[in-house]
């Protein structure tokens, strides 16, 4: 049973869509109240008023007010490192890290835990993953073909052998995630893919668990420019990891 859970949020530039979010936030926390929460967002570097939107939101909800933090990148360097910097940051027995859009709801923590896939007393890392088969999946298709492609590219390059390294939905003990990240260096994108080879290294077990994931609009992907960045990724990483 899960008692104590920090949850990392990164954001960039999330003004637009951020609100809804706040409140999804909240209602869960409300409705799980008897976990012991502290509630991480880390500001990568925003130029807009996501910021402003958080303190807003954490000086107007009474009872979560103590359990909010809010930490900045002085300029935009990735979403690896606002992970980094957030789960060094964090004090709670399990680390949960999403991404700010909610594509999977925080109920699967809960769900996770009534169907008995989170064992206390070991070192597995669980990761979301839409490659399952009782996973359920709401996206578009060229996001599906451009993920399909890059599992293939990285099972190829670095034997990872999972089906979904990318979904942000992931779970670790407190000192399994310090041991991670303070080896992790990649700062970008394929920080996922150097989480699942220093966890293996620390001989933690990757166990995917099924999701529910909805593709959100206001994504920034860039369909042109980000599978290039993505193979180049894989390369970097190949080379990083290659002894």
């Amino acid at each position: 049973m899960i008692k104590s859970l920090s949850i990392i949020i990164p954001f960039f530039n999330e003004q637009k869509r951020i609100g809804g979010n706040l409140i999804k936030i909240k209602q869960f926390i409300k409705n799980n109240y008897k976990i012991n929460y502290e509630i991480i967002f880390v500001d990568d570097g925003s130029t807009d008023n996501s910021k402003k939107k958080i303190l807003d939101f954490k000086k107007n909800t009474k009872f979560l007010r103590s359990k909010i933090k809010l930490l900045h990148l002085k300029k935009n360097t990735g979403k690896g490192a606002a992970l980094k910097l957030g789960v060094l940051k964090a004090k709670k027995e399990w680390i949960l890290t999403t991404d700010i859009d909610l594509s999977v709801s925080l109920k699967h923590i809960i769900i996770w835990q009534k169907k008995g896939y989170i064992k206390k007393n070991n070192k597995d890392t669980y990761f979301g993953s839409r490659g399952l088969k009782d996973s359920v999946v709401k996206t578009i298709f060229y996001r599906k073909i451009l993920g399909l492609f890059f599992t293939i590219f990285y099972n190829f390059f670095l034997s990872i052998n999972l089906k979904d390294t990318q979904c942000g939905f992931k779970l670790y003990k407190k000192d399994i995630a310090k041991k991670i990240f303070m080896k992790m260096k990649s700062s970008k994108f394929e920080h996922d893919l150097e989480l699942v080879l220093l966890a293996k290294k620390i001989n933690s077990s990757i166990i995917e668990l099924p999701v529910e994931w909805r593709h959100k609009a206001g994504s920034k992907l860039n369909i042109l420019l980000d599978p290039i960045k993505m193979f180049f990724g894989i390369i970097k990483i190949w080379w990083s990891y290659r002894f």
